[in-house]
Formats: C-alpha cells, structure tokens, sequence
C-alpha cells in the first residue's frame, strides 16, 4: 500500500495493543508489528499489517514507531539496549508509549531518545479493551506541542478523547490519577453489589436506577454485567491495577499528596493479587467484598 501517511512500528500486542493497531490499518497506515506471542503475529498478519522478526527489524524504515507493553521494566527492555528502539529506529522519527508507566520513566525515556535525535510522547490510555476495540479511548498526553499535533491524526483513529496535558510524563500522571479514580469507583460498585444482594434486592433493578442518577458512572456502565454475571474474564487485569495503584501512590508520596482512601483500595487490590486472583478483570475486587463479608470463594 503505498500512501503518504508514516509508517508505522508497533511494538506490544496484547488486549490492547492488537485491536489498536488493527484500526491503525483500517484508518490505511502501513503498520509492522512486533511481539513476543507467534499467534498475535498472525492476527496482525491477518489484518493487513506485517510480521516484524525483532524490534530492529521493525522500527528501521518506521516514521513512527508505537509502543504498548505492560509496565515500566518492558519499556525500557524494548527501548534500551542494542537490540531496542533508540538504537535502531531512525533520527528524527517519533516515539509515542502508550504503556501505562511512571511518570519518571517517561521523563527519562524523552531525555535518553532526544540524544539520538528521536522525539518522545508518553501516550497511556483509558478505556480498556471495548475501548480499543471501539477506538473510543481516551488518550492523556505528555510532551512537545509540535510533536502531538503530527501525532494527532493517529490518536484520532484509536481514541476519542484526546489531550495534551503537559511536558513529558504528563500523560503518565493523568492516567495514574485515572487509574486511582476507576479502582476506588470500582471498589464503591463492589460494595454496593455485596449490599444490595444480602439485603435481597433485585440486583439488575438497582444497579440501573443506580446508574441513572448521580452513581453512574462509565465504570458501573461498562461493568455492570461483570457483577451480574460474575463474569472476570480480564478487560483489564487485576495485576496491571495493582501495578498502576503502586505508581500512583508512589507518585503522591513523591509531591506530598495524600491518598487516604487511594492507599485502602490499593491493599484491597494487592490482597486480591494476593490470593490468586491477579489475572481476573478488576471488577473482580467484588470477589474481595464477598470473602470480607463471609462467602466462601
């Protein structure tokens, strides 16, 4: 296919990175994808993009090279090194994480690629896997104002909201500060649900009226059928929340902000992880009310 649009390196295909790059192919980018599992090398294929055999070979011709992996230490595993991104992709070509990372990371990884003449947006989102797979994410941004707006038109065919918030590790703070507000959401929704259900009321009835007056929420909205149904499977994994509830309390101790209820919901989520439900969807913090308030899980 040849068009004027950059080509594209994707790095990280997992829940959110295959349907991500998939609408970068619908919206007619030449996209080269890398990842570590052979079969979402396949289902890139299958799509129309291209198989990559390692991150140099991926990034070399990329004008833009996207990366989505699970935390910090794959960041800078792909990104670092002889066989990473710095060293292989092109002067002048832009770096856009949208890995959910610390804000410092993000920082470091701009000075680091400026060095090798590559510009840096730290890019997380919100909005989870129907998210990616509806290109209705919300994309908080951190960096240069000329580099978000030759990005831009790649933000707009993944997501729907899309911001600028600051210098680098600006998107990184923003989305730790999401990431905090859907965990304690979810822990109210949890709640709820254990109450409503021991005091015999008609779950399904509830959380509808619920979610019609000042408790709705987009979070009881996408996860109202995950309570119904007990229903875990991972949307987002309680593992990734308990990472992003690490970052983000690390980051207010850093500039002396207070988390009372943040701190609470973060044990909650590492006793979750604790008992073997880390790979579970995080509306399974339900399962965490259920054994606090007697049932045998």
């Amino acid at each position: 296919m040849s068009n004027n649009l950059p080509k594209v390196a994707w790095i990280g295909l997992g829940i959110m990175g295959s349907p991500m790059s998939e609408n970068l192919i619908k919206a007619g980018y030449d996209v080269t994808g890398f990842t570590l599992e052979q079969d979402k090398l396949e289902r890139l294929t299958a799509a129309g993009g291209k198989a990559a055999g390692s991150i140099a070979e991926a990034v070399r011709d990329a004008d833009v090279v996207i990366t989505m992996v699970p935390a910090s230490p794959q960041v800078e595993a792909i990104s670092y090194g002889p066989d990473g991104i710095l060293e292989n992709a092109r002067s002048g070509a832009l770096l856009i994480d949208m890995s959910s990372i610390t804000p410092q990371t993000s920082v470091d990884l701009a000075k680091a690629a400026k060095a090798k003449g590559i510009r840096v947006l730290d890019a997380p989102v919100s909005g989870g896997e129907a998210g990616a797979v509806e290109a209705v994410l919300s994309i908080m941004i951190g960096g240069e104002q000329a580099d978000f707006d030759e990005a831009e038109p790649i933000f707009e065919a993944l997501g729907k909201t899309i911001v600028l918030c600051g210098p680098h590790g600006s998107g990184q703070t923003v989305k730790a500060a999401n990431q905090l507000i859907v965990a304690v959401n979810i822990q109210a929704c949890a709640e709820a649900v254990v109450f409503l259900e021991k005091s015999g009321v008609d779950l399904k009835a509830a959380l509808d009226v619920l979610n019609g007056g000042l408790a709705g929420s987009t979070v009881l909205t996408r996860k109202k059928d995950n309570f119904l149904n007990r229903d875990f499977k991972p949307g987002f994994r309680i593992d990734l929340h308990h990472k992003d509830m690490g970052i983000v309390t690390d980051a207010a101790r850093n500039v002396g902000a207070a988390l009372p209820v943040g701190a609470v919901v973060a044990q909650l989520v590492a006793s979750l992880r604790a008992q073997g439900d880390g790979g579970l969807d995080h509306s399974a913090l339900l399962r965490a009310v259920e054994r606090l308030s007697g049932a045998q899980i």
